[in-house]
């Protein structure tokens, strides 16, 4: 055991985590050169296609130094805020951490965050200085900056080049000297931490443990602890590159079990596995439940596979324990589920997913977040308004409350006003500021989490030219003036269109709304009015003109009573067709209210 050392790699996205990972497992021999390929880790096409990491992936290295024999665990980590979930999970099975800082770009905000979320569970941190072969690179300003925010030496940062291998060796030799290795009791009973699972349709779940306490041994009977069912351990291995079936998995290392659990349901991610015959009365401290920020509706578009969505989401729920789901129904949109993302990129991926890995069609509706709605009968019980139509009637509303978040903004000191302008207009109150260095700039703010929700992070972006980092946590809910606003298309509310919006903002957004939904609603044979209503009262209008048939072409000549004879005609079947008429709306047009400022 105590040639055990369980890490892993932490950074914000793009500082080169998933590059340095490749390096470690060739200069350890754990990939052949047949095997080798960028980004070995990344098994998703997903992620290889955009660049980023998405799920943590967990490895197993074996290295010779000063004549012993130490077996390395490592797990990558996804760098971008919206998949910090999976940064704590990776974070809960390890002892160790590097932190990986870009030698161009230096600290910025995720890395911070990353940090703490390590210092938190104890984790001995190993600095490394990524990229020191840029031409960009400024290296010794950023090791300062390592050293200010770490209090450590500068000697004990690490420069190293993920893409030509300088340095690896010393970044090993680190992992070992200084990485505690696991405590545990191996004469104990079982108990060990489940911290990831996936589903193979052949094999059922395969369920990713650590062993805290004791060993799990093949054909052995184990007990869930969340659930109390017990299984038997069909096969037990170690995380190779390919699965490598072993008979035993000792105390503090980290494996796989299958025991052929075919619904999906019955694995927990943070659940504790102990011997069934055995068993011990306590689970691990797991970590905490997932507070999701975004809400959205999935529903298929074709009905009749609403099980079938069900099956693929739970499967999913399996390897992203972050995606939060459960039943609901809509009006226009027929059965489907109201699902809780950690943010945009996270609800974008996960619709992804579902195409592609289980050939699912969905519709997701406006994303929105989890407002709490009093009454005046009773001011003390919180109504959960997840959906803009569980709004109580404005008449007995006494007040609502939404989430706010302290958003955190390193960004170049040239781009404060910018960014400072966007958060304002977003209706953020900026608690503090502080230069981190004569270049470089921190900015705190207090702001609505809806109002960062859409198309935030992508302005950001825009208008600090791709220098500004973003991270944020909850920090309760405030009271808001909020109204409900909902869009009409011919006389009939579509409630997937409906949101909660701040009163001084909804009339610019109905009015937005009902500009871009004109240009995308095909045209029908009759008159589509489009208007965005607060309670009774109509904010905006505009009108998707007909397709006309010219029925006066066959009238040269002639008095005009003729011409208006045939043109009355075609008013009074225009105007009984508009009653009977359903209009369809386009998928584009959902996902469009979120891109109103494009």
């Amino acid at each position: 055991m105590k040639n055990i050392r369980n890490f892993c790699i932490i950074a914000h996205i793009d500082h080169g985590k998933s590059t340095l990972a490749d390096r470690l497992l060739d200069f350890t021999g754990a990939v052949t050169e047949r095997e080798k390929q960028n980004q070995l880790l990344d098994n998703m096409d997903l992620e290889r296609e955009r660049g980023i990491t998405i799920k943590s992936h967990a490895i197993q290295m074996e290295y010779e130094y000063k004549g012993e024999h130490y077996i390395l665990n490592l797990i990558d980590t996804p760098g971008h805020v919206d998949f910090s979930y999976e940064v704590s999970r990776s974070i809960a099975a390890c002892e160790g951490a590097l932190l990986v800082v870009d030698a161009a770009q230096s600290i910025q905000a995720q890395t911070i965050s990353n940090l703490y979320l390590a210092l938190e569970n104890d984790l001995e941190i190993i600095p490394v200085l990524n990229k020191v072969d840029l031409p960009s690179a400024n290296p010794e300003e950023v090791t300062d900056d390592i050293v200010d925010l770490l209090g450590c030496d500068a000697d004990e940062v690490i420069p190293a080049s993920a893409k030509t291998g300088l340095g690896i060796e010393s970044i090993l030799e680190a992992i070992i000297n200084f990485i505690p290795a696991p405590k545990g009791d191996p004469n104990a009973p079982l108990q060990a931490l489940v911290f990831d699972s996936v589903y193979n349709s052949f094999r059922g779940v395969e369920t990713y443990f650590k062993v805290v306490n004791g060993s799990i041994k093949k054909n052995q009977s184990v007990k869930f602890i969340a659930t109390g069912k017990t299984y038997g351990a069909d096969e037990v291995g170690t995380l190779n590159l390919t699965q490598t079936p072993k008979q035993e998995i000792k105390t503090g290392d980290v494996g796989y079990l299958i025991t052929g659990i075919k619904d999906a349901r019955e694995v927990k991610v943070g659940d504790t596995i102990t011997d069934a015959k055995n068993p011990i009365p306590e689970a691990v401290d797991g970590f905490e439940d997932v507070k999701p920020m975004v809400f959205a509706g999935i529903y298929p578009v074709d009905t009749e596979e609403y099980e079938e969505l069900r099956a693929s989401m739970e499967k999913l729920q399996l390897n992203d324990a972050s995606l939060v789901f459960q039943a609901e129904s809509s009006a226009a949109l027929g059965f489907g589920f109201r699902c809780g993302f950690l943010g945009m990129l996270h609800l974008e991926i996960i619709q992804e997913r579902l195409e592609r890995e289980f050939n699912m069609t969905v519709i997701t509706t406006v994303p929105n977040v989890s407002y709490h709605a009093f009454t005046r009968k009773n001011p003390d019980e919180v109504i959960l308004l997840n959906n803009p139509s569980d709004l109580p009637d404005p008449s007995t509303l006494d007040r609502i409350e939404e989430p706010y978040i302290k958003a955190t903004i390193i960004t170049k000191s040239d781009f404060v006003g910018n960014v400072m302008s966007l958060c304002i207009e977003k209706r953020g109150q900026i608690t503090n500021q502080t230069y981190l260095t004569t270049q470089r700039v921190e900015l705190s703010f207090d702001m609505p989490l809806a109002e960062i929700v859409f198309d935030f992070y992508d302005r950001l972006k825009t208008v600090s030219k791709g220098y500004a980092s973003f991270d944020y946590s909850p920090i309760g809910m405030r009271v808001s003036k909020l109204v409900r606003v909902d869009v009409l298309l011919n006389g009939q509310s579509v409630d997937a269109l409906s949101a909660l919006i701040h009163l001084d903002n909804a009339q610019k957004i109905g009015r937005k709304m009902c500009s871009k939904l004109r240009e995308l609603i095909p045209r029908q044979q009759f008159d589509i009015p489009i208007q965005a209503a607060i309670g009774a009262k109509i904010i905006s209008r505009e009108t998707v003109k007909a397709v006309r048939k010219d029925v006066t072409a066959k009238c040269y000549g002639g008095d005009i009573s003729r011409k208006r004879k045939l043109l009355e005609n075609q008013k009074k079947g225009k105007k009984r067709m508009r009653q009977v008429g359903s209009v369809e709306i386009p998928q584009e047009a959902f996902m469009a209210v979120l891109k109103l400022n494009d």
